[in-house]
């Protein structure tokens, strides 16, 4: 892999890292202030709605400017969003428990605010720093690193919250985001903004033209839509603290090894693909995928036994991350060099729709229905999207990356 890619996942490294030990920190937080899933669904919600909201303009944004810059600015947002989360919640400022709570959803808004040009500005700058025909094993090793940051960040989370408090636990995020920011600096290249049509267009147009290609496209579509409804309702993320606190009675030590259960399946699966081609199945081995995933979230969802739920993540996370691996690839070979910001950022609407939202339907599902059957409904919901996808998407169940 070229040197710089290797400093960018680096750098990538120590930011998921850093945010998957927020994520933990956060939800067992506002789940001690709290005690209602309502809270924990809305948490997700605060940071949906400006990732949604601003993913256009930032693909407008970063098909228009230098990638890495932008990159820069998403890893210094979510360090002001740390910075937030710390200052707020520190016994030391004396704020009532409405105050930090507000500082939460402050905290949760600004990392989305950050998230909605972080895809985007990835996708528009790996492919100028690798060729085409390596760009399968670099999302197979994007894949790899961000899961291998998602096992050891919820872990380290739990484990710093349960053994330091929430005060030093923020410190050492802090400290990781910075160095994520400082490490950018080493990279050599910083690639001119793609080459424009010279058609002038008008901005609604040109912030409509990932859309318009997406949905006229006849792999990304569905694959995308597939991803969605799956882990829309399928997710089970936000209800992990309730899980850990009042199913398997594990505390936020017990929190974090959920939150890294996932990714550590998706780790080693990710592992194994980048010694593998995949490219010729990939069609049937994304809805193997989801279909796998959907039945991993069912046995976690009326499993009462640590051992049991753990497995049952960590197979779920070996499955998605091979549906990450294969739509990561389709929408980098599919997409125009100009258009791919606005074409991933509308694969980040898609995304943001599944897990943050996701969060948000689970955190109101579980206060109608409760926490189990919220669960297991969803799940369902997954494997049923899962054969309506394959019946309706011949094109999809085909899908050969090497004729892309």
């Amino acid at each position: 892999m070229p040197r710089d890619f290797k400093i960018l996942m680096s750098s990538r490294f120590c930011f998921t890292l850093a945010v998957a030990m927020q994520a933990v920190m956060l939800g067992w937080r506002m789940y001690d202030l709290t005690h209602d899933p309502l809270f924990l669904g809305l948490i997700g919600l605060a940071e949906a709605l400006p990732a949604l909201s601003l993913a256009l303009f930032a693909g407008y944004i970063v098909d228009r400017s230098r990638p890495l810059l932008t990159y820069k600015f998403v890893v210094f947002g979510s360090f002001t969003s740390a910075c937030v989360m710390l200052v707020s919640q520190m016994p030391e400022m004396g704020l009532n428990i409405h105050q930090q709570i507000i500082g939460l959803f402050l905290a949760s808004f600004m990392t989305g605010v950050a998230r909605s040009f972080s895809q985007p500005s990835m996708y528009a700058l790996v492919p100028r720093l690798v060729s085409r025909e390596e760009q399968h094993k670099t999302s197979a090793w994007m894949v790899m690193s961000l899961q291998v940051a998602r096992i050891s960040g919820p872990a380290a989370g739990g484990f710093a919250f349960g053994f330091l408090g929430l005060t030093f636990s923020e410190i050492i995020v802090c400290s990781m985001l910075l160095v994520g920011l400082i490490v950018l600096y080493f990279i050599r290249a910083n690639p001119l903004p793609p080459a424009q049509m010279t058609e002038k267009k008008s901005i609604r147009h040109e912030l409509l033209l990932g859309v318009r290609f997406v949905f006229s496209h006849p792999i990304l579509l569905p694959a995308l839509s597939l991803d969605m409804v799956a882990v829309l309702f399928g997710g089970v993320t936000a209800l992990l603290p309730f899980y850990a606190g009042e199913i398997l009675h594990i505390g936020p030590r017990g929190l974090g090894l959920l939150r890294a259960a996932p990714a550590l399946g998706a780790a080693l699966t990710s592992i194994t693909l980048t010694r593998r081609d995949i490219r010729a199945h990939a069609g049937s081995l994304l809805f193997f995928a989801v279909g796998g995933f959907g039945c991993s979230i069912l046995v976690f969802s009326v499993s009462h036994d640590i051992y049991l739920s753990i497995i049952s993540l960590a197979f779920s996370g070996a499955f998605d991350s091979v549906s990450m691996i294969i739509r990561s690839a389709a929408v980098q070979l599919a997409s125009p060099e100009n258009m791919r910001g606005r074409i991933s950022a509308v694969n980040s609407i898609f995304i943001g729709s599944s897990n943050e939202l996701g969060e948000f339907e689970s955190g109101v599902a579980a206060r109608l229905l409760g926490v189990v059957p919220s669960a297991v409904i969803g799940a369902v919901i997954c494997l049923l999207a899962t054969g309506a996808v394959a019946i309706l998407s011949p094109t999809l169940r085909k899908l050969n990356l090497h004729k892309i």
